[in-house]
């Protein structure tokens, strides 16, 4: 079997499943956030249900739209609270304590490999980089997960990639992630579980991986697994497809509006102005991210035409990111640095697009209007194209920023 079959079959107490096959599978770990959990909270007392199956094993971050922006977020905020107050949710972190919930949860350190996750959030994939069969449900199937501990699934078929070589300078999991979706579509894993091997694989820190897990839902994935200790596949384990390329020679990637799919080496747009640059979410919002751009950023501003918004995934991002001087040196360079939340990347708050506006942003989409107005346009990147850009004022090589390279005027 896949990891992604013996993860599946451990959980439905199997000896074995095959891609397709239906079965009822035990849950480790239920996560929502503040506008996905008042629906499931509905939904289960709509099933009679008044008590969550283990308040250990719940786990409530507000993140999307807190600091709440309005009064409606106040009340969605508030539903979610008073449930985890009433049930005894052990996982629950409030405003000032939270993070982006897929920034959150790996670096709480209470998944395991192995460990199956559902979420009301199409990233809850981005656990996969831990080993975890993680995977986003809507609010319904969650409030039966939250209630019973179980829930259905179709043992998903798996698809492997494998990385080869070593990892250029500038070139990290984003671009990974973005190289693959050019490559296979925003359909082409529909309902499969991409497992992720090879040389730059083992060698891309966990926070590279976190990044390339959680785009696999772009591609349609069920799951982006990297397997990890005894949750291996076997040598012989049948696979849908497999895929090999070697990125030894991979350029920073950039898509291009409207679809992550649409990734280009950097080179191909660069000089394209913009007017704003947000680093930060649950994709791009870690430690290693901040330290990229921060290394790019130190002793240079940011270009007078553009607004660069940096967002510390979670509070101990930000909190460690203060002490090492990345913090700093963003103020410095003239950036607004706020507290975690999810607010620009889904056209919430914190960055909300007007009409013809061009953002470069490290999140995960780039579809019509996700940002704000439809008529604005949207760049995928990594940080260090990101910072790069917000100094240049328009797309550029981190390497063109580094060596005083081309400046929008």
């Amino acid at each position: 079997m896949t990891a992604a079959e013996k993860i599946l079959a451990a959980h439905a107490g199997r000896q074995q499943v095959e891609p397709g096959q239906t079965v009822w599978a035990r849950v480790d770990w239920c996560l929502a956030n503040d506008i996905t959990a008042p629906l499931a909270i509905e939904q289960m007392r709509a099933m009679g249900c008044d008590r969550v199956f283990d308040s250990g094993r719940v786990v409530l971050v507000p993140d999307h739209f807190v600091p709440a922006k309005d009064i409606a977020s106040a009340a969605q905020a508030r539903v979610m609270r008073d449930f985890a107050r009433e049930q005894g949710i052990v996982h629950y972190y409030e405003v000032g304590r939270m993070g982006v919930e897929h920034a959150l949860l790996p670096e709480l350190g209470i998944l395991r490999p192995g460990d199956l996750l559902v979420g009301a959030d199409s990233h809850t994939c981005t656990c996969g980089a831990l080993g975890v069969f993680a995977t986003g449900v809507g609010s319904t199937d969650l409030a039966c997960a939250m209630a019973l501990g179980e829930l259905w699934f179709r043992v998903p078929a798996t698809v492997r990639v494998e990385f080869g070589g070593r990892l250029p300078p500038w070139v990290g999991g984003k671009d990974l992630a973005l190289f693959l979706l050019s490559q296979l579509g925003t359909e082409g894993a529909n309902y499969v579980a991409l497992e992720f091997t090879g040389e730059a694989i083992a060698e891309l820190p966990l926070d590279g991986r976190l990044t390339l897990s959680n785009m696999a839902v772009e591609a349609g994935a069920k799951a982006g697994l990297v397997p990890a200790d005894a949750w291996q596949s076997d040598g012989e384990a049948a696979v849908a497809a497999h895929y090999a390329w070697d990125v030894s020679r991979l350029e920073p990637q950039v898509a291009r509006p409207f679809s992550p799919a649409d990734a280009v080496p950097v080179r191909e747009v660069g000089g394209t102005p913009v007017d704003q640059v947000v680093i930060g979410s649950c994709t791009n919002g870690r430690l290693s991210d901040l330290a990229v751009a921060a290394r790019i950023l130190a002793g240079r501003k940011v270009h007078p035409q553009v607004r660069l918004i940096v967002i510390p995934a979670t509070q101990d991002v930000h909190r460690r990111a203060l002490k090492a001087g990345f913090i700093e040196a963003f103020l410095e360079a003239g950036a607004a640095v706020s507290t975690p939340t999810c607010g620009p990347c889904l056209g919430g708050y914190m960055g909300v697009l007007a009409e013809g506006e061009v953002c470069l942003a490290t999140t995960n989409r780039n579809f019509r209007g996700r940002m704000g107005h439809p008529e604005s346009r949207v760049y995928l990147a990594g940080p260090a194209v990101a910072a790069a850009t917000a100094v240049a004022g328009c797309i550029a090589h981190p390497e063109e920023v580094i060596g005083g390279g081309p400046h929008r005027g």
